[in-house]
């Protein structure tokens, strides 16, 4: 059998001392978790190793850790896949496997962190219940099943903290809302029973730290356990904000988008030049008489543009004239605005339950036509329409999530 050593970050906060790290060596076939050898420790080595565990097999999210500088679950990850990717980073195959508590959150021991200033009080931060409109009905709400599969990989969450954990702009600014918290609101954005979709989408476009704070950089794709990949739901919020709603945001972001991509589809390429002031003033008027908010917006842009000159995004002064830049070839130009095009065309992606792109075809009983339980917030509602609608939810137990409730029960999503 094979011997495994693991590199753990330790902090004893009652010893007065800062973080330290310590080596355990483990026997354990390589199938098993990381999680497994953290327990063997703890169990046969040393009694005082802190670790936070429940279920044992990647559903209830406790186990979240950083294995080798990446934010995962311990019970999802095998010690030989672990061995592996340590291997690799140190380019041999001896180094250990280097265990740590999650990132962006206050470590409370060893490897438990607090997720309550990080995680949980950014949850109800977006209202993570169902806000219907008018008096409820007898029973459940109902719906059926295809209107709910935009909003089933959201709903796969486990609210495990690796996304937020991972997440750079989290990091870079601590008040982001974070990844988790916007999946979470997608879950209720597009969700067909809500009635407060445009509250909710003003309400997150006008938070200096919302939907416009993150970055692109996909460290929450790749950390997630359970493929919610929470940056493509903060997108999904972006295009209902600006696109389906017209809300504007506090950060100017939707105009720089926009800006950005037209630049692109009419060039076949970025200029630079142009950006900076498309972002703020659109069109021949607010290019002729830019409001005030542009003219603020513009002269605080100032050290962006005057740092771009210094690092050589725009390396002469033919550049700073608007629209005298570079395009491609003629050919090129062309593919690229039909890349655009098709871009476009499929913005409304599916989710990743969902394989295939024909449509969902109405049976020809109407009358038999199946129905999704309006408790919809739980998994067994998830996989009974990511089927694609051919079995009846019926009277499906009510989870926390999706239950009508003055306030989010953790535990329940949990």
């Amino acid at each position: 059998m094979p011997e495994y050593t693991l590199k753990v970050r330790r902090y004893q906060p009652e010893t007065g001392e800062g973080p330290y790290w310590q080596e355990f060596k483990v026997e354990l076939d390589p199938d098993l978790s990381v999680l497994d050898g953290l327990l063997k420790v703890r169990d046969e080595q040393d009694g005082s190793l802190v670790v936070r565990c429940s279920c044992r097999a990647a559903i209830c999210g406790s186990c979240g850790t950083k294995i080798n500088g990446q934010s995962t679950l311990a019970c999802k990850t095998q010690l030989g896949d672990a061995q592996h990717g340590a291997g690799r980073r140190a380019q041999d195959g001896t180094a250990p496997i280097v265990v740590e508590p999650m990132g962006n959150m206050p470590v409370v021991k060893d490897l438990v962190t607090d997720m309550e200033s990080t995680h949980w009080e950014k949850i109800r931060r977006v209202t993570p219940w169902l806000l219907p409109e008018g008096d409820p009905p007898e029973r459940e709400y109902v719906v059926p099943p295809e209107s709910m599969i935009d909003v089933t990989q959201s709903m796969a969450c486990i609210q495990c903290g690796a996304c937020v954990s991972a997440c750079l702009s989290m990091e870079a600014d601590p008040e982001f809302v974070g990844p988790a918290a916007l999946a979470k609101a997608y879950r209720f954005v597009g969700d067909p029973r809500d009635g407060q979709t445009r509250e909710r989408l003003y309400d997150l476009a006008q938070d200096p730290h919302g939907i416009y704070d993150c970055t692109h950089c996909f460290q929450c794709v790749d950390a997630c356990p359970k493929g919610v990949a929470p940056m493509d739901q903060i997108m999904r919020l972006r295009r209902k904000a600006g696109h389906d709603q017209d809300i504007d945001d506090v950060n100017n972001g939707r105009r720089h988008e926009t800006a950005f991509t037209k630049i692109i589809e009419r060039k076949g390429t970025l200029d630079e030049s142009l950006l900076l002031q498309e972002s703020y003033a659109q069109g021949f008027v607010g290019k002729l008489m830019p409001t005030s908010g542009a003219i603020k917006g513009l002269l605080g842009s100032l050290p962006t543009a005057i740092r771009g000159l210094r690092t050589g995004k725009m390396r002469s002064l033919p550049k700073l004239i608007p629209g005298v830049h570079h395009k491609l070839p003629g050919d090129a130009q062309q593919h690229v605005k039909r890349a655009y095009e098709h871009a476009e065309e499929h913005r409304e992606e599916l989710n990743l339950y969902i394989t295939g792109e024909e449509e969902i075809e109405p049976e020809a009983d109407e009358a038999q036509e199946p129905l999704a339980s309006a408790v919809g917030g739980g998994r067994q509602d998830m996989d009974k329409v990511t089927e694609g609608g051919s079995e009846a939810a019926g009277e499906a137990a009510p989870t926390p999530e999706a239950d009508v409730e003055p306030e989010p029960d953790e535990e329940g999503d949990r």
